[in-house]
Protein backbone atom coordinates (compact mmCIF):
# COMPACT_ATOMS: atom_id res chain seq x y z
CA UNK A 1 0.00 0.00 0.00
CA UNK A 2 1.46 3.16 -0.84
CA UNK A 3 0.61 6.43 1.58
CA UNK A 4 1.16 10.15 0.91
CA UNK A 5 1.96 11.11 4.20
CA UNK A 6 0.25 14.81 4.89
CA UNK A 7 -2.85 13.12 3.60
CA UNK A 8 -3.26 10.53 6.28
CA UNK A 9 -4.09 12.85 9.39
CA UNK A 10 -7.33 14.37 7.33
CA UNK A 11 -8.51 11.48 6.02
CA UNK A 12 -8.51 9.98 9.12
CA UNK A 13 -10.10 12.64 10.99
CA UNK A 14 -12.86 12.43 7.87
CA UNK A 15 -13.27 8.20 9.09
CA UNK A 16 -12.65 8.22 12.77
CA UNK A 17 -13.99 10.63 13.52
CA UNK A 18 -31.62 23.41 4.40
CA UNK A 19 -35.93 27.61 5.88
CA UNK A 20 -41.46 32.36 7.05
CA UNK A 21 -44.31 33.45 4.98
CA UNK A 22 -47.42 34.93 5.96
CA UNK A 23 -50.36 35.61 3.38
CA UNK A 24 -52.26 38.62 4.95
CA UNK A 25 -55.95 38.18 4.03
CA UNK A 26 -58.15 41.24 2.81
CA UNK A 27 -60.52 42.83 5.48
CA UNK A 28 -62.57 44.03 2.30
CA UNK A 29 -65.72 42.79 1.06
CA UNK A 30 -67.43 42.42 -1.81
CA UNK A 31 -65.64 41.35 -5.48
CA UNK A 32 -62.20 41.64 -3.60
CA UNK A 33 -62.64 38.66 -0.99
CA UNK A 34 -62.43 35.74 -3.83
CA UNK A 35 -59.48 37.06 -5.04
CA UNK A 36 -57.55 37.17 -1.58
CA UNK A 37 -58.88 33.98 -1.03
CA UNK A 38 -57.52 32.31 -4.22
CA UNK A 39 -54.13 34.13 -3.50
CA UNK A 40 -53.88 32.12 -0.26
CA UNK A 41 -55.69 29.21 -1.59
CA UNK A 42 -52.27 29.50 -4.13
CA UNK A 43 -49.43 29.89 -1.74
CA UNK A 44 -47.71 26.65 -1.12
CA UNK A 45 -44.92 26.44 1.77
CA UNK A 46 -41.84 25.58 0.05
CA UNK A 47 -40.13 24.55 3.68
CA UNK A 48 -42.96 22.68 5.15
CA UNK A 49 -40.98 20.82 7.67
CA UNK A 50 -39.20 24.30 8.79
CA UNK A 51 -40.85 25.95 11.25
CA UNK A 52 -41.84 29.49 10.54
CA UNK A 53 -39.47 31.44 13.01
CA UNK A 54 -36.12 33.69 12.01
CA UNK A 55 -34.22 30.97 10.65
CA UNK A 56 -36.68 29.94 8.02
CA UNK A 57 -36.74 33.74 6.94
CA UNK A 58 -33.45 34.28 6.66
CA UNK A 59 -33.36 31.48 4.19
CA UNK A 60 -36.28 32.57 2.70
CA UNK A 61 -35.63 36.46 2.59
CA UNK A 62 -32.01 35.42 0.94
CA UNK A 63 -33.39 33.72 -1.78
CA UNK A 64 -35.55 36.25 -2.78
CA UNK A 65 -33.13 38.91 -2.79
CA UNK A 66 -30.84 36.95 -5.18
CA UNK A 67 -33.34 35.79 -7.49
CA UNK A 68 -35.27 39.24 -7.61
CA UNK A 69 -33.66 41.59 -10.64
CA UNK A 70 -34.85 44.67 -8.85
CA UNK A 71 -32.64 43.16 -5.56
CA UNK A 72 -29.46 44.69 -4.31
CA UNK A 73 -28.53 41.59 -3.82
CA UNK A 74 -29.15 40.05 -7.38
CA UNK A 75 -27.03 37.23 -8.38
CA UNK A 76 -27.16 36.08 -11.73
CA UNK A 77 -28.52 32.41 -12.41
CA UNK A 78 -24.90 30.98 -13.42
CA UNK A 79 -23.54 31.84 -10.51
CA UNK A 80 -26.03 30.67 -7.81
CA UNK A 81 -24.06 28.12 -6.51
CA UNK A 82 -24.96 25.67 -3.19
CA UNK A 83 -22.75 23.58 -1.99
CA UNK A 84 -24.02 20.97 1.02
CA UNK A 85 -21.95 18.66 3.16
CA UNK A 86 -23.30 15.26 2.85
CA UNK A 87 -22.44 13.31 6.14
CA UNK A 88 -24.57 14.91 9.16
CA UNK A 89 -25.90 17.38 6.90
CA UNK A 90 -28.13 15.58 4.34
CA UNK A 91 -28.43 12.41 6.55
CA UNK A 92 -27.61 11.14 9.71
CA UNK A 93 -23.54 10.15 10.34
CA UNK A 94 -23.87 9.07 13.68
CA UNK A 95 -22.85 6.68 15.56
CA UNK A 96 -20.30 6.49 12.92
CA UNK A 97 -20.20 7.48 9.46
CA UNK A 98 -22.23 5.25 6.47
CA UNK A 99 -19.34 4.98 4.88
CA UNK A 100 -16.99 3.52 8.03
CA UNK A 101 -19.65 1.72 9.15
CA UNK A 102 -19.39 0.06 5.26
CA UNK A 103 -15.80 0.07 5.61
CA UNK A 104 -15.90 -2.27 8.54
CA UNK A 105 -18.73 -4.85 7.24
CA UNK A 106 -16.14 -5.21 4.21
CA UNK A 107 -13.15 -5.63 6.55
CA UNK A 108 -14.98 -8.77 8.26
CA UNK A 109 -16.08 -9.82 4.49
CA UNK A 110 -12.47 -10.24 3.52
CA UNK A 111 -11.24 -11.87 6.49
CA UNK A 112 -12.05 -14.84 4.81
CA UNK A 113 -9.27 -14.53 2.40
CA UNK A 114 -6.87 -13.14 4.99
CA UNK A 115 -6.25 -15.25 8.40
CA UNK A 116 -3.67 -12.80 9.20
CA UNK A 117 -5.73 -10.24 10.18
CA UNK A 118 -7.10 -12.07 13.13
CA UNK A 119 -3.31 -11.27 14.76
CA UNK A 120 -3.26 -7.66 12.72
CA UNK A 121 -4.22 -4.36 13.99
CA UNK A 122 -6.13 -2.40 13.08
CA UNK A 123 -8.28 -5.20 11.35
CA UNK A 124 -8.26 -7.48 14.30
CA UNK A 125 -9.61 -4.83 16.17
CA UNK A 126 -12.32 -4.54 13.40
CA UNK A 127 -13.26 -8.23 13.80
CA UNK A 128 -13.25 -8.09 17.69
CA UNK A 129 -15.14 -5.00 17.55
CA UNK A 130 -13.08 -3.90 20.02
CA UNK A 131 -14.20 0.22 19.48
CA UNK A 132 -11.58 1.62 22.15
CA UNK A 133 -8.48 -0.63 20.04
CA UNK A 134 -10.07 1.13 17.00
CA UNK A 135 -9.69 4.43 18.09
CA UNK A 136 -6.16 3.76 19.58
CA UNK A 137 -5.41 2.55 15.91
CA UNK A 138 -5.18 6.52 15.21
CA UNK A 139 -5.62 7.86 11.48
CA UNK A 140 -3.16 5.30 9.53
CA UNK A 141 -5.27 2.25 10.84
CA UNK A 142 -8.41 3.93 9.22
CA UNK A 143 -6.09 4.53 6.24
CA UNK A 144 -5.75 1.01 6.20
CA UNK A 145 -9.05 0.29 6.26
CA UNK A 146 -10.02 2.54 3.69
CA UNK A 147 -7.19 1.45 1.83
CA UNK A 148 -8.39 -2.38 2.51
CA UNK A 149 -12.11 -2.08 1.71
CA UNK A 150 -11.88 0.63 -1.14
CA UNK A 151 -9.34 -0.26 -3.77
CA UNK A 152 -7.73 -3.36 -5.18
CA UNK A 153 -10.73 -3.41 -7.52
CA UNK A 154 -12.03 -2.63 -10.63
CA UNK A 155 -14.36 0.43 -10.15
CA UNK A 156 -17.27 -1.60 -11.40
CA UNK A 157 -17.41 -4.10 -8.68
CA UNK A 158 -16.61 -1.38 -6.02
CA UNK A 159 -19.85 0.16 -7.27
CA UNK A 160 -21.43 -3.51 -7.15
CA UNK A 161 -20.63 -4.16 -3.35
CA UNK A 162 -21.35 -1.00 -2.02
CA UNK A 163 -25.01 -0.71 -3.82
CA UNK A 164 -25.51 -4.66 -2.47
CA UNK A 165 -24.13 -3.35 0.90
CA UNK A 166 -26.71 0.19 0.57
CA UNK A 167 -29.25 -2.35 0.00
CA UNK A 168 -29.25 -4.31 3.00
CA UNK A 169 -27.39 -2.59 5.46
CA UNK A 170 -29.70 -1.16 8.60
CA UNK A 171 -28.65 1.86 10.72
CA UNK A 172 -27.80 0.02 14.17
CA UNK A 173 -30.46 2.26 16.48
CA UNK A 174 -32.90 3.57 14.23
CA UNK A 175 -32.97 0.34 12.33
CA UNK A 176 -33.84 2.15 8.76
CA UNK A 177 -31.90 1.34 5.62
CA UNK A 178 -29.21 4.10 5.60
CA UNK A 179 -30.76 5.45 2.20
CA UNK A 180 -34.21 6.29 3.93
CA UNK A 181 -32.34 8.49 6.55
CA UNK A 182 -31.68 11.77 4.91
CA UNK A 183 -33.27 14.86 6.46
CA UNK A 184 -36.23 16.03 5.00
CA UNK A 185 -36.57 19.44 5.59
CA UNK A 186 -33.15 19.25 3.48
CA UNK A 187 -34.79 17.63 0.58
CA UNK A 188 -37.05 20.43 0.42
CA UNK A 189 -34.33 23.01 0.66
CA UNK A 190 -32.89 21.64 -1.95
CA UNK A 191 -35.78 21.67 -4.42
CA UNK A 192 -36.41 25.26 -3.16
CA UNK A 193 -32.64 26.02 -4.37
CA UNK A 194 -33.49 24.43 -7.69
CA UNK A 195 -36.62 25.78 -8.64
CA UNK A 196 -34.84 29.23 -7.64
CA UNK A 197 -32.37 28.81 -10.51
CA UNK A 198 -30.01 27.45 -8.14
CA UNK A 199 -27.10 24.61 -9.02
CA UNK A 200 -26.88 22.60 -6.09
CA UNK A 201 -23.42 20.26 -5.41
CA UNK A 202 -22.56 17.80 -2.59
CA UNK A 203 -19.15 18.54 -0.97
CA UNK A 204 -18.15 15.71 1.22
CA UNK A 205 -15.18 14.33 3.03
CA UNK A 206 -16.71 11.10 2.36
CA UNK A 207 -15.55 9.88 -0.86
CA UNK A 208 -16.97 10.49 -3.94
CA UNK A 209 -17.71 7.22 -5.79
CA UNK A 210 -19.45 5.56 -2.60
CA UNK A 211 -21.81 9.40 -2.36
CA UNK A 212 -22.48 8.97 -6.53
CA UNK A 213 -24.13 5.79 -5.73
CA UNK A 214 -27.04 7.12 -4.27
CA UNK A 215 -27.13 11.02 -4.58
CA UNK A 216 -29.73 10.90 -7.18
CA UNK A 217 -31.54 8.50 -5.92
CA UNK A 218 -31.66 9.72 -2.19
CA UNK A 219 -31.14 13.78 -3.08
CA UNK A 220 -32.32 14.13 -6.28
CA UNK A 221 -28.14 15.55 -6.81
CA UNK A 222 -26.43 13.88 -10.16
CA UNK A 223 -23.65 11.89 -9.66
CA UNK A 224 -21.67 14.70 -11.56
CA UNK A 225 -22.40 17.33 -8.49
CA UNK A 226 -20.90 15.07 -6.10
CA UNK A 227 -17.30 16.58 -4.71
CA UNK A 228 -15.73 14.09 -2.59
CA UNK A 229 -12.63 12.58 -1.20
CA UNK A 230 -11.42 10.69 -4.41
CA UNK A 231 -8.87 7.22 -4.68
CA UNK A 232 -6.15 7.34 -7.37
CA UNK A 233 -7.60 5.11 -10.37
CA UNK A 234 -5.89 3.64 -13.22
CA UNK A 235 -6.41 2.71 -16.88
CA UNK A 236 -6.43 -0.92 -17.68
CA UNK A 237 -7.34 -3.02 -20.45
CA UNK A 238 -8.08 -6.59 -18.89
CA UNK A 239 -9.43 -9.49 -21.17
CA UNK A 240 -9.99 -7.26 -23.89
CA UNK A 241 -12.20 -5.02 -21.75
CA UNK A 242 -11.22 -1.11 -20.63
CA UNK A 243 -11.39 -1.21 -17.05
CA UNK A 244 -10.53 1.29 -14.35
CA UNK A 245 -8.44 0.12 -11.00
CA UNK A 246 -9.46 2.24 -7.91
CA UNK A 247 -5.19 1.60 -6.16
CA UNK A 248 -4.19 1.75 -2.83
CA UNK A 249 -3.41 5.57 -2.84
CA UNK A 250 -5.31 8.78 -1.53
CA UNK A 251 -5.76 10.99 -4.71
CA UNK A 252 -7.58 14.38 -3.04
CA UNK A 253 -9.07 14.30 0.56
CA UNK A 254 -12.18 16.96 0.05
CA UNK A 255 -12.71 17.75 3.96
CA UNK A 256 -11.43 21.14 5.53
CA UNK A 257 -9.13 22.88 3.34
CA UNK A 258 -9.39 20.57 0.99
CA UNK A 259 -13.42 21.30 0.36
CA UNK A 260 -12.48 25.08 -1.34
CA UNK A 261 -10.44 23.45 -3.63
CA UNK A 262 -12.40 20.25 -4.32
CA UNK A 263 -14.90 23.04 -5.27
CA UNK A 264 -12.76 25.49 -7.30
CA UNK A 265 -11.60 22.20 -9.41
CA UNK A 266 -14.63 20.82 -9.81
CA UNK A 267 -17.46 23.78 -10.40
CA UNK A 268 -14.96 26.74 -10.84
CA UNK A 269 -17.09 29.22 -9.29
CA UNK A 270 -17.34 30.38 -5.91
CA UNK A 271 -20.60 29.01 -3.70
CA UNK A 272 -23.19 31.58 -2.54
CA UNK A 273 -24.49 29.41 -0.12
CA UNK A 274 -22.99 26.58 1.73
CA UNK A 275 -24.65 24.45 4.45
CA UNK A 276 -22.36 21.96 6.91
CA UNK A 277 -22.69 21.11 10.42
CA UNK A 278 -18.85 20.19 11.36
CA UNK A 279 -15.82 21.62 11.57
CA UNK A 280 -14.68 19.94 9.04
CA UNK A 281 -16.73 22.55 6.81
CA UNK A 282 -15.53 25.33 8.36
CA UNK A 283 -13.20 26.47 5.38
CA UNK A 284 -16.18 26.06 2.84
CA UNK A 285 -18.14 28.37 4.53
CA UNK A 286 -15.33 30.77 5.16
CA UNK A 287 -14.61 30.33 1.54
CA UNK A 288 -18.71 30.65 0.61
CA UNK A 289 -18.93 34.31 2.31
CA UNK A 290 -15.16 36.12 3.09
CA UNK A 291 -13.63 37.87 0.61
CA UNK A 292 -16.33 37.79 -2.32
CA UNK A 293 -18.58 40.47 -2.92
CA UNK A 294 -22.25 40.03 -3.28
CA UNK A 295 -25.32 37.95 -1.17
CA UNK A 296 -23.69 34.80 0.66
CA UNK A 297 -24.75 32.48 3.33
CA UNK A 298 -23.10 30.44 5.68
CA UNK A 299 -26.03 27.99 7.49
CA UNK A 300 -24.36 24.82 10.38
CA UNK A 301 -26.75 22.28 11.33
CA UNK A 302 -26.48 21.87 15.22
CA UNK A 303 -27.50 18.61 15.88
CA UNK A 304 -29.29 19.57 19.62
CA UNK A 305 -32.35 17.05 18.95
CA UNK A 306 -31.20 13.27 21.08
CA UNK A 307 -35.08 12.61 21.31
CA UNK A 308 -35.79 12.17 17.14
CA UNK A 309 -32.12 11.76 16.28
CA UNK A 310 -28.87 12.91 18.40
CA UNK A 311 -27.48 15.81 20.04
CA UNK A 312 -23.73 16.47 19.77
CA UNK A 313 -21.15 18.99 18.64
CA UNK A 314 -18.02 20.09 20.60
CA UNK A 315 -16.79 16.52 22.44
CA UNK A 316 -18.29 14.41 19.21
CA UNK A 317 -15.38 11.99 18.16
CA UNK A 318 -17.87 12.21 14.60
CA UNK A 319 -18.86 15.33 13.10
CA UNK A 320 -16.86 17.63 15.98
CA UNK A 321 -18.82 21.21 15.91
CA UNK A 322 -16.47 23.07 17.98
CA UNK A 323 -14.58 25.57 16.36
CA UNK A 324 -17.18 26.09 13.64
CA UNK A 325 -19.47 26.89 16.38
CA UNK A 326 -17.38 29.71 17.57
CA UNK A 327 -16.87 31.73 14.26
CA UNK A 328 -20.14 31.10 13.44
CA UNK A 329 -21.25 34.25 15.32
CA UNK A 330 -18.66 36.46 13.91
CA UNK A 331 -18.66 35.45 10.54
CA UNK A 332 -22.15 36.04 10.23
CA UNK A 333 -23.09 32.05 9.65
CA UNK A 334 -26.68 30.76 10.65
CA UNK A 335 -26.96 27.88 12.80
CA UNK A 336 -29.64 26.07 12.50
CA UNK A 337 -30.83 23.96 15.49
CA UNK A 338 -32.53 20.52 14.50
CA UNK A 339 -34.84 20.64 17.54
CA UNK A 340 -36.04 24.11 17.31
CA UNK A 341 -35.77 24.99 13.78
CA UNK A 342 -37.20 21.40 12.25
CA UNK A 343 -40.93 20.18 12.81
CA UNK A 344 -39.42 17.25 11.38
CA UNK A 345 -36.39 15.43 10.96
CA UNK A 346 -36.87 12.38 8.69
CA UNK A 347 -39.57 11.51 5.89
CA UNK A 348 -42.45 9.52 7.16
CA UNK A 349 -42.83 6.59 5.11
Amino acid sequence: MTFRGNRLRPLGSVLAAFFLLSCAGSQTTGATEPQAGAEAQAFVDPLPSWNDNPTKARILDFVRGVTDPEDPAFVDPEDRIATFDNDGTLWVEQPLYTELAFALHRVKDLAKVHPEWTDQQPFKAVLEDDRDALVSAGSRGMIEIVMASHTGMSTTLFDTIVAEWLRDALHPKLEKPYTELYYQPQLELLRYLEANGFKTFIVSGGSVEFIRLFSEEVYGIPRERVIGTSIETRYEVQGGKPTLLRLPEIDHVDDKDGKPVGIHQHIGRRPILAFGNSDGDLQMLEWTTTGSAGAHLGLLLHHDDAEREYAYDRNSSVGKLDQALDSAEQSGWLIVSMKNDWNAVFAEK
